[in-house]
């Protein structure tokens, strides 16, 4: 069973969005001078991560709420057993905060509060990717975040990925190109999974060619080959984001997504991404191991079901961990466990619920952005 965000649409949006894509055409000034960029896979060594702590009413319930932000607030406190976690929280939200994490000082490693005013939660798809350059100097890559296609407010979280760059005391780089974190996955080794339906799509990247996409995406990431999943648009509001369907282990290995209910649409979906994965090769021509992950088909329907999030591919690698999802769904969490345990045998594997959270769309990898190691 796999269900995605809602969409919340505000026309007030229009004119803002075409204001922030004249901005995004700009092409960064390295281009000039042919720099080239890395960007590390999630697995490789973390400085810290970034999650955020928010809930707004105009877009969650009044039921879901309560439950996210102690979803929120679970995430954090179980990835500081392994590294340092930076919480953005918005100033209404603070006092709750501060109430669920208690005394910030009872962790393996600090959490951190950040007063920000943000509009929903989703870091994956907000924050600043964050790649090195040729001197190992990490940069934060802002993507040009526009609400999924302008299908949600997203003003506050335009903001976010220059704002944590700074934070940082980095440089932030520029793009002309519109899409969110979740668009893709890296293996660190040059090559990259993409889905068409989210970033070859006029809501994102209006009048850009898959070459054109291709030629920045590789100059931004250090890649060499990109993989293209075709996706399915406008059944949730991400478009049918990469890292709903398929994940780096390693390089030459992937976890995907494998949807068994027949009368789901994910069901022929996610059967076209493992043929289209099964026939991919990495630059020297060898065949991918898939490790497909079945999704469960029990869940709890208490915060919503409709737009509910239920798929174990949304687990997030932090340092000597994973932190992956159950749904209550016994038989199935125990098996995508014990796989994903096999896939990762030198790490801890972390298995929480966050169903208010799941019940708005999103995973676990959704909430998160990792921030990789100084190099300098």
């Amino acid at each position: 069973m796999i269900s995605r965000r809602k969409f919340i649409y505000s026309s007030s949006l229009v004119t803002m969005g075409l204001a922030l894509n004249l901005n995004a055409k700009k092409l960064n000034k390295y281009k000039e001078e042919t720099m080239k960029f890395y960007m590390p896979e999630e697995s490789e060594p973390h400085k810290r991560t970034w999650i955020s702590f928010v809930t707004n009413d105009y877009i969650w319930s009044k039921k879901q709420i309560p439950e996210v932000k102690r979803n929120l607030a679970l995430i954090a406190k179980t990835i500081a057993k392994y590294e340092p976690v930076n919480v953005m929280v918005s100033k209404y939200d603070k006092k709750d905060a501060l109430k669920l994490f208690g005394d910030l000082k009872v962790y393996n490693y600090p959490i951190t509060l950040i007063e920000k005013d943000l509009d929903d939660l989703w870091l994956r798809d907000t924050a600043p990717v964050f790649v090195y350059n040729q001197s190992n100097d990490k940069l934060g890559i802002d993507f040009n975040f526009n609400g999924w296609g302008e299908d949600q407010e997203y003003r506050l979280d335009s903001e976010v990925a220059s704002f944590i760059t700074r934070h940082e005391g980095l440089e932030v780089l520029n793009t002309k190109l519109t899409l969110e974190g979740g668009c893709f996955e890296v293996d660190g080794k040059g090559i990259a999974i993409l889905t068409e339906s989210c970033i070859l799509n006029d809501n994102r990247n209006p009048n850009i060619t898959k070459k054109e996409v291709e030629e920045e995406m590789k100059y931004l990431l250090g890649l060499e080959k990109i993989i293209w999943l075709k996706g399915i648009k406008d059944k949730d509001i991400t478009d049918g984001h990469t890292d709903f369907y398929a994940r780096f282990i390693k390089p030459g290995e992937i976890a995907v997504a494998y949807e068994p209910y027949t009368k789901s649409y994910e069901h022929e979906l996610t059967k076209e991404n493992i043929k289209i994965l099964e026939n991919a090769t990495d630059l020297n021509g060898n065949k991918f191991e898939l490790t497909i992950l079945k999704n469960p088909q029990e869940i709890n329907e208490k915060y919503g079901v409709e737009d509910f999030a239920a798929g174990y591919i949304g687990y997030y690698a932090c340092n000597g961990a994973i932190i992956m999802q159950s749904f209550g769904d016994d038989f199935a969490d125990k098996k995508a466990k014990k796989i994903l345990q096999k896939a990762y045998p030198n790490r801890v594997i972390e298995q929480i619920r966050i169903d208010g959270i799941a019940s708005g769309g999103g995973s676990i990898h959704c909430a998160t952005q990792q921030e990789p190691i100084d190099k300098v």
